[in-house]
């Protein structure tokens, strides 16, 4: 029998009723797919060029780049992240974050631009699996707008300058939105569990903070994978545990690992690392709310009172921090289009009534929830002042953002809120009129210029806006490349607020030097070179020489260690014979006078010899060095 025309066949044996799929077409290549890949590449080239953009004036921060250095001594050392370089004491904080550096040193040397590299690709990265992110949930314009906005970000910048943990972790974290996207997709258990182990990862770089993550990524599987609920409950379960026992495998290790077989853990009273990561590291965050972590074990004292120490111009360090000037001219320029984007997108599905396993929804569940769980996070916990923070909130707010432009595009609520984010931006600029002032007026003029194109030119309007909303941004951003407003190898606060600080790449001067050449000389196969009362008194010997000085007190000065008996078995086996100290450590009333180190400093000058400063540096009128040989002990 002849085929009528325009029927499909159907397969042998099927009935003439079966429905057969159509025979798969290829895609239809829009516009925007075109440019894609050379926009995309464009993108990562200008973010690789912000970040890497003066790498060779990079200085060391002295706490950090001095575990590197002693890092690359030994696999303990790395593995445990010691400060010094014979495996006394920690960082105060996980490793994790500095296992990159500590590899870019072994290979390139140590050199502050080889310890700051690693960021500056991680935050490149970042950019990358952003749009790849935002263009699976709403297309390829707004995942390269998604781009677009995290570049021009100048937390984004100021982390691919950095030496902080939080490139590495924001890189980890978006690796885990993306194992999790795949997963939802198709209900698949596996690419979960790869989720569950990026975050596992991402613990050893911020601890605690990695875990803030799991309730966006657990709230999207849970509600838009295309599976019964108990299969999905299961299957955020097994990830769950996943990313526990990888969170926990470093404290685990430490926990089992013989006290004297391993670093003192600093941060803490008991070498404990749950005092570490959960007392000192995430109670003492806590400490405007009325959390209190004594009793874990941890150092607390100082933590609480240095907690608003280093806050920059317009920096709050209450609940509404995260709109401080401090913070926000780091990562908050498109807070109003990023509401835009949440808030509208919610309203517009709740309207459609989508089903539950809409992509769309998805993507509105994963990156509200992220944002708005680390924008509480923030708000409540201490972040002392550092806007390197910020990074993770950056991410979720160039996601709406991003998606708000793209779905609101033809409405005319897009424009009042491009408006509204320009006034949001030149008024942050009043916090700081001497920075750029031109910046403030030309987006003012881009924004009438867009009111004006709107009648006629929709798509050039809107180019206009965006120009206007972006410029300010953009401007704060770009003043990376100058070292005024930028110091590669820092904390990464990017313009007028930056400080200079850290360490030039040869932190010793001649003092340091004569002194140095004296206590090789006299080290007598000492397993110390010397002992100081402070790390800030260690890091050039280190830095310069990779010299084992025995740090006194840890990074706050108040850990107790070494224990006094400790200290004095030191002195008697002859591992340790010098001490050095500043003239006014002795004095009634200085800052280590009531801390443990000042212990041993009363110790010392009572039971060992006074070297006479014409012995290594008779210029010197600043610092004291004691001699602790069997001989010269008193």
């Amino acid at each position: 029998m002849p085929i009528p025309a325009g029927r499909p066949m159907l397969p042998c044996g099927l009935p003439p009723t079966a429905t057969v799929l159509p025979a798969a077409v290829p895609p239809v290549r829009t516009r925007a797919d075109r440019y894609e890949r050379p926009v995309l590449a464009a993108l990562a080239v200008l973010a690789a060029v912000l970040c890497l953009w003066g790498l060779d004036h990079s200085t060391y921060h002295a706490f950090y780049a001095s575990a590197v250095r002693s890092m690359t001594d030994s696999p303990a050392d790395f593995f445990y992240g010691s400060f010094d370089p014979a495996g006394s004491i920690t960082l105060d904080k996980l490793p994790g974050f500095l296992w990159p550096q500590a590899l870019s040193a072994l290979v390139f040397g140590f050199h502050p631009w080889a310890l700051v590299l690693p960021q500056a690709l991680e935050m490149v990265g970042c950019v990358v699996l952003l749009h790849l992110l935002v263009r699976r949930w709403a297309g390829v314009t707004a995942g390269l707008l998604a781009a677009a906005f995290l570049t021009l970000t100048p937390v984004t910048v100021g982390l691919g300058r950095s030496v902080t943990e939080d490139a590495p972790f924001v890189l980890l974290l978006l690796l885990a939105a993306e194992a999790t996207w795949r997963a939802t997709e198709r209900a698949r258990p596996r690419p979960l569990l790869l989720a569950g182990l990026w975050v596992g990862l991402a613990f050893q770089c911020k601890m605690l903070e990695a875990w803030a993550v799991l309730p966006a990524l657990a709230a999207t599987y849970l509600v838009a994978a295309p599976a019964g609920r108990r299969r999905r409950i299961g299957h955020v379960a097994l990830a769950g545990a996943v990313s526990v026992a990888v969170s926990a495998s470093w404290m685990l290790v430490a926990a089992l690992t013989p006290a004297g077989s391993r670093p003192y853990l600093d941060g803490t009273t008991d070498d404990s690392p749950f005092a570490l990561v959960v007392g000192y590291n995430f109670l003492t965050r806590f400490h405007a709310v009325g959390i209190d972590a004594a009793g874990t074990g941890s150092i607390v004292a100082s933590r609480a009172a240095r907690a608003g120490a280093h806050l920059g111009p317009g920096m709050g360090d209450g609940v509404g921090k995260m709109f401080s000037p401090g913070l926000a001219t780091q990562t908050g320029w498109l807070y109003p289009l990023a509401a835009l984007g949440l808030v509208g997108g919610l309203l517009a599905l709740w309207r459609r009534r989508v089903p539950r396993t809409d992509r769309l929804l998805a993507g509105y569940v994963l990156w509200g929830v992220w944002g708005a769980t680390f924008f509480a996070v923030f708000s409540f916990g201490s972040v002392t002042g550092h806007t390197y923070y910020m990074g993770v909130v950056a991410v979720a707010v160039a996601a709406l953002a991003a998606v708000g432009v793209v779905r609101a595009r033809r409405s005319r609520v897009l424009a009042a809120v491009l408006a509204v984010d320009v006034v949001w931006c030149a008024a942050l600029t009043l916090w700081y009129p001497r920075f750029q002032p031109w910046s403030a007026p030309c987006a003012g003029a881009l924004g009438l210029l867009a009111l004006l194109l709107a009648p006629a030119r929709r798509p050039a309007a809107l180019a206009t806006g965006l120009a206007a909303v972006l410029l300010v941004p953009a401007v704060w951003t770009a003043s990376a490349l100058s070292p005024r407003y930028n110091q590669p190898g820092a904390f990464g606060r990017v313009g007028p607020t930056s400080t200079r600080a850290g360490f030039a790449p040869s932190p010793l001067g001649p003092q340091h030097r004569r002194l140095l050449a004296y206590l090789t000389a006299h080290r007598d196969g000492a397993r110390y070179l010397a002992a100081v009362p402070a790390w800030q008194s260690a890091a050039p010997y280190i830095l310069d020489a990779d010299a084992s000085v025995l740090p006194m007190g840890g990074f706050t000065g108040r850990v107790p260690y070494p224990a006094p008996g400790a200290f004095r078995r030191l002195v008697e086996t002859g591992q340790l014979r010098h001490v050095l100290l500043a003239r006014a450590d002795l004095r009634p009333g200085a800052p280590v006078a009531g801390s443990p180190a000042g212990v041993l400093l009363r110790w010392t000058a009572a039971h060992c010899a006074l070297v006479p400063p014409t012995a290594y540096d008779p210029a010197d009128r600043t610092r004291l060095l004691y001699d602790c040989g069997p001989v010269r002990q008193r």
